[in-house]
């Protein structure tokens, strides 16, 4: 694979094209169609007419939790955790700020509602602290937790945030942020597809923190991409693996979905059912083996994601049509517009690499 550099994924977007706000209606946003030889302009509700009969959708079912934890420590100072994943009922790792990093043994008190909930720093893991709670860790994070908003977005978490950051098909908690793309489906919108004959599926990622973390490497090959849980259950990877020997086409809602699915693929054309962390890394030169096309927002300039969805259209490709969207002023990231993909390679091979 030739080398590749951050540099080669940066673009230029004005800051007053990040969304800020959802959208009154999920379904209002728009939808930019990318293929190999089209960029097309078009709504979301247009994805009725790029989906087919037979097609197979996967979407992610996680729950965002109220991951961010404000409060103090015993000696007076502010204290602010991100819970990075549940580790057990009543196990954490986190990322804590505060003014000086707390050592193992010490007590934080997380504030809501006039009530303190204390946890105890238990160890490290590399940038998280190991946290342990007196009560289930969702449990306390429903009670005292808000819901844990990109940095990108700058308003505070408000009540309406609590159901439009979060899918209409969100089921298992765990999440530190939204799979994005699946916030545009509405209930209606899934039933009309299963009516058109549009196979929906689900798979389970916990999306963590990292995925807001910086590249902080030039050369690409160095890059540790971070460690997030999956699950493709047993009836999933069996209809994935029926769409593929059939001829059908897998489309991911979201690349939290797609990296679930060719993490469980063993070979092109087949995926095994489990439940692991991935640290997958898709980048220009990866050889997919499932899918055929993705649905997704509108991501970061260097960040993993670009990679990941210039892997799929080309990299001139995806930096082209962010040009045009920043000209047509298309509204970017987690609340944002959306972006329909084909994989280029299937039409240049005729193959799933």
């Amino acid at each position: 694979m030739t080398e590749q550099h951050l540099s080669d994924f940066d673009f230029e977007l004005p800051p007053e094209l990040i969304a800020q706000y959802p959208l009154e209606n999920r379904t209002a946003s728009r939808l930019l169609h990318i293929t190999k030889d089209v960029i097309e302009d078009g709504h979301f509700t247009d994805i009725e007419n790029f989906l087919r009969p037979g097609d197979l959708l996967i979407a992610n079912n996680t729950k965002v939790i109220k991951a961010r934890l404000l409060g103090r420590k015993a000696t007076g100072g502010n204290v602010e955790a991100l819970i990075e994943r549940v580790t057990g009922e009543f196990t954490a790792i986190s990322m804590v700020r505060a003014s000086k990093s707390p050592k193992p043994g010490t007590v934080l008190y997380f504030e809501a509602d006039g009530r303190e909930e204390p946890v105890t720093v238990t160890g490290r893991q590399g940038q998280f602290f190991e946290l342990a709670f007196e009560r289930p860790v969702l449990t306390v994070l429903e009670a005292f937790g808000r819901v844990p908003l990109p940095p990108y977005i700058t308003h505070a978490a408000e009540k309406s945030d609590e159901s439009r950051y979060q899918t209409v098909y969100a089921r298992h908690p765990g999440a530190v942020a939204a799979p994005t793309a699946g916030l545009h489906f509405t209930q209606d919108l899934l039933d009309r597809l299963a009516k058109k004959g549009v196979d929906i599926e689900y798979v389970t990622l916990h999306v963590g923190a990292g995925t807001f973390q910086p590249v902080r490497v030039e050369n690409l090959s160095e890059h540790e991409m971070h460690s997030e849980w999956f699950s493709m259950p047993e009836n999933v990877a069996a209809r994935i693996n029926q769409a593929k020997a059939e001829g059908r086409r897998v489309i991911s809602v979201g690349t939290t979905s797609l990296r679930t699915i060719e993490s469980a693929a063993d070979r092109p054309g087949h995926v095994v059912a489990g439940a692991r962390d991935t640290r997958l890394f898709i980048m220009p030169g990866y050889q997919f083996r499932i899918i055929d096309a993705l649905i997704t927002n509108f991501h970061l300039p260097k960040s993993t994601l670009v990679m990941l969805v210039s892997a799929l259209a080309g990299r001139e490709r995806i930096l082209e049509a962010y040009k045009h969207a920043v000209e047509e002023k298309y509204r970017f990231f987690s609340y944002g517009d959306a972006c329909f993909i084909e994989n280029a390679h299937i039409a240049d091979k005729g193959s799933d690499s």
